[in-house]
């Protein structure tokens, strides 16, 4: 089944170039596009795209909102936030509004199939220049937020190995203990940083430099 995609950024030409970047693969579909924030959320749902690429400078409505209104009503659709900036501002503004990848347009190329491949995959991603920014912001804040959700060595061991991609019997062979083991901790861990999904605990991950994102 192709991977159905939404176009959303006022930037005819760039947009015309990453329709056409995105046409090559066979595996893509381009199943709407526009350059008005305030049509996202209506095409979006009209056309259930698995994936809305969607420009954070929006005219009519930003990408935050947009954002916010995808995730909360349509959650099976990931968004991808594209920007001219990596700012930590605009992109802890995309992640916190529910993005699950956020690419600057300069890198949107290689950077955006890059992106694609992991959200498609139930995993969140930043490209390098807004990685750079949020390790950054992150980097006095990481000690603060540790502390006050009180994770315990082995806990932040097992979330780091949960973020890169393992499964519950992997991370058991890999710090050899028990498989019920890793699976009390992993309850916990979400217990304490009020996570729901592998996906949110990724994105903290990310934006706490417990891992990097490729």
């Amino acid at each position: 089944m192709n991977l159905r995609i939404l176009l959303a950024d006022d930037h005819q030409m760039f947009r015309e170039a990453l329709r056409l970047l995105l046409e090559r693969n066979p595996d893509f579909e381009v199943v709407a596009e526009t350059g008005d924030g305030l049509e996202v959320f209506t095409l979006a749902r009209e056309t259930a795209p698995n994936i809305v690429c969607l420009d954070i400078d929006m005219p009519g409505l930003n990408g935050v909102e947009i954002t916010r209104q995808i995730t909360a009503t349509l959650p099976l659709i990931k968004v991808i936030a594209l920007s001219t900036f990596s700012d930590r501002g605009y992109i802890m503004g995309m992640l916190n509004a529910g993005a699950a990848a956020y690419v600057t347009k300069a890198a949107a190329g290689v950077e955006l199939l890059r992106a694609i491949d992991a959200v498609r995959r139930n995993r969140s991603y930043l490209c390098p220049d807004a990685t750079d920014a949020v390790k950054e912001a992150v980097s006095d804040s990481y000690q603060r937020q540790a502390s006050g959700t009180k994770l315990g060595e082995r806990e932040v061991q097992v979330l780091k190995l949960v973020a890169t991609g393992f499964t519950s019997a992997q991370i058991a062979e890999q710090l050899d203990i028990a498989l019920s083991t890793v699976e009390v901790h992993r309850r916990n861990i979400m217990r304490k940083l009020n996570v729901d999904s592998v996906v949110g605990l990724t994105r903290y991950a990310i934006r706490n430099g417990l891992v990097s994102n490729t």
